[in-house]
């Protein structure tokens, strides 16, 4: 069995630059631990397997370890490899997923991802979480899957060095430290040991937490962002009611093919 594979560098305009992921089109079901190994084979951030036989298409979402119930670049990857490379006519492109039904939307070579609004929760931070993130936040909230930890400006987030093993203790998806910024309205960055993601390049879910914050913050309709990973990535964001709006670009890197045993 061949599967077409694509490696797609999101939320940047140039190649190596933003978020690498792998999508994979699939015809039929696989078995979940078949989708799995493939994408601890891939050894990305996460894989995302895009269903053409379903309507409207499901996609699914894999770190090397686990899946996983929501991923923004990786969505951004699928939608731009159905653009370009399988000349998808519908505009905006529809998804199903564990996280309900998702929109892309294509605006020259800008995409825009529809996704729902994270509820946070003011909480007190642990021990582990400071520990583990080497700085101790000036707020701290607790989202569906994540902890949104805030800092006084970028200097502090940019400089952050965790301490892995520690926030691997940490219950949840993963930790999401931001300032704000120089720049643009706010920098970022997510760590995410717990599902085998050290630290995330750029990541299109944080800022369905992120964005409401930051918006009530600023009281600013449209927000410029940066993820000050090493690969850095840029996005423009706003809320529409329960729903965020993440654009960003996307660069092809790879396209080939996975041999498989017949499934």
């Amino acid at each position: 069995m061949m599967l077409p594979i694509y490696q797609v560098d999101a939320f940047s305009d140039r190649l190596f630059g933003g978020n690498p992921a792998a999508v994979v089109l699939l015809e039929k079901d696989l078995p979940r631990e078949v989708l799995q190994s493939v994408a601890q084979e891939n050894n990305l951030s996460e894989t995302a397997f895009v269903y053409l036989h379903t309507s409207p298409w499901r996609i699914r979402w894999f770190t090397p370890l686990v899946e996983v119930d929501l991923c923004g670049h990786a969505t951004l990857a699928a939608a731009h490899v159905l653009f370009v490379h399988r000349s998808a006519r519908k505009n905006p492109l529809q998804f199903k997923s564990r996280s309900g039904c998702l929109q892309v939307e294509r605006d020259g070579d800008w995409l825009v991802l529809d996704f729902p609004v994270d509820q946070l929760e003011p909480v007190e931070p642990t021990q582990a979480l400071v520990t583990g993130l080497g700085a101790t936040p000036e707020q701290l909230f607790r989202g569906r899957s994540d902890y949104l930890a805030v800092f006084p400006d970028e200097d502090v987030v940019r400089t952050l060095k965790p301490d892995m093993a520690t926030l691997e203790r940490v219950e949840a998806r993963g930790i999401i430290a931001t300032a704000p910024g120089n720049q643009v309205d706010f920098v970022s960055r997510f760590f995410a040991p717990r599902v085998g993601v050290p630290e995330d390049p750029v990541t299109g879910s944080a800022h369905t937490s992120l964005v409401p914050y930051w918006a009530r913050r600023l009281g600013k309709p449209r927000l410029r962002a940066r993820q000050l990973s090493q690969r850095g990535g840029d996005l423009l964001c706003w809320q529409e009611g329960d729903r965020v709006k993440i654009g960003g670009r996307a660069v092809t890197y790879l396209v080939g093919e996975i041999y498989l045993p017949a499934c």
